[in-house]
């Protein structure tokens, strides 16, 4: 039974009769482009075929009830006033992911009908694959479609963003909100972070994208991540630009030695994974998925050496990935110091790769892995019956 058979399934069960919609959003892997959104750079990531999935219907009344098959409890909220923030610090609660879109909505002025409703998803929780932003927007596809709200791509994605901003209190940048909202089967999406501009680029023919979970988490990183924020900032404000994306290789390679040798190999990989993300979609467009491998190779390696934000448990996978047969390319995805790395795999040899490498990293971390063998999907939307 699939997830929206499940959803639909247990909406007939609890409310006595058959869902009026069915909405889903992605989540997202990350392709190529990491740590390059702060300076307004480059992504690259691609929606998965993995997805928050609700069953719905609107009522005349002014709160939102939803049943959430996956941690298979009912909870609810009313949409006159909202109350402070839960903010960060302690676990945020799943409710809160709904509560807080619903609360950016009616702040961007956004007129709300309330609904019931049934959720579930497979997106993985704490694997770096989106599980937030997939429940956002599948939040905000349900608001629409119960309100007949206008769906605008880039509006919901920022209203996304400014759920988990304000309301929620993660930091995130419009990456994910954006993909989710966004995706295209086939396709991944580079995204321009400064312009929020993008396009749609297909997937080499013949290949499959897998997501290799090292079943390690990267636990409180932020001290971390601020100061690689500050140095980018301190970099791009020795070279006079307000950001490294307006620093090309040759101009920095005319200047490097100015800067001493952590800010330059900081400066060094944000400046060449932007050109590394663009020479992706270029090798993408063209279906050379050998040219794309190698990108993904090198943009681990700079991760790893000038960002130094890899680990033990992604170096190890990364390395597991690019010899096993049928791997065209591997790195890590996201933030860094554990989760997930992503590889770039023959279609026909996905399954078989996949058991090869689980195996192999199981033996020589005594980790547990996940592998996730993912094809590219569509954004939010509504699901019509068949």
């Amino acid at each position: 039974m699939t997830i929206r058979d499940q959803v639909e399934e247990q909406f007939r069960e609890r409310f006595g009769e058959t869902a009026t919609l069915v909405v889903r959003a992605p989540g997202r892997v990350n392709l190529i482009g990491e740590h390059t959104d702060y300076n307004d750079g480059f992504v690259m990531p691609m929606a998965i075929d993995r997805a928050v999935w609700i069953a719905l219907r609107p009522t005349r009344g002014r709160e939102v009830t939803v049943h959430s098959l996956d941690f298979d409890v009912t909870d609810s909220f009313g949409l006159d006033g909202f109350k402070t923030p839960p903010g960060s610090g302690a676990e945020i609660a799943w409710i809160e992911y709904l509560r807080g879109t619903a609360w950016a909505l009616a702040e961007a002025g956004h007129a709300l009908h309330g609904w019931e409703g049934v959720m579930a998803g497979d997106v993985p929780i704490g694997a770096g694959l989106s599980s937030s932003a997939a429940l956002e927007m599948a939040t905000a596809r349900a608001f629409a479609e119960a309100g007949e709200l206008p769906w605008d791509v880039a509006t919901m994605a920022r209203l996304g963003q400014r759920a988990e901003n304000g309301w929620v209190g993660v930091n995130c940048g419009i990456m994910d909100q954006m993909i989710s909202a966004s995706g295209r089967a086939g396709h991944a999406f580079l995204l321009d972070c400064r312009s929020l501009e993008g396009r749609h680029v297909p997937l080499p023919t013949g290949m499959a994208v897998v997501v290799l979970d090292t079943g390690t988490r990267r636990g409180l990183v932020d001290s971390a991540y601020n100061e690689r924020r500050s140095q980018c900032e301190a970099a791009a404000a020795h070279l006079g630009v307000s950001a490294l994306r307006d620093v090309s290789s040759q101009q920095f390679d005319a200047r490097e030695q100015e800067l001493d040798d952590l800010t330059r190999r900081r400066a060094r990989h944000v400046i060449s994974e932007n050109e590394r993300t663009e020479r992706a979609a270029q090798a993408m467009t063209a279906g050379d998925a050998g040219r794309l491998g190698k990108l993904m190779n090198a943009s681990h390696q700079s991760l790893r050496d000038d960002f130094e934000v890899s680990s033990d448990a992604l170096d190890a996978m990364a390395s597991i990935a690019r010899r096993t047969p049928g791997c065209m390319g591997a790195r890590m995805t996201g933030a860094g110091f554990g989760g997930c790395a992503v590889a770039l795999v023959h279609a026909d040899q996905a399954r078989v790769f996949s058991e090869e490498v689980a195996a192999i990293y199981a033996a020589e971390t005594d980790n547990e892995p996940a592998v996730y063998v993912c094809t590219a999907a569509a954004g939010a939307d509504r699901v019509d019956r068949e």
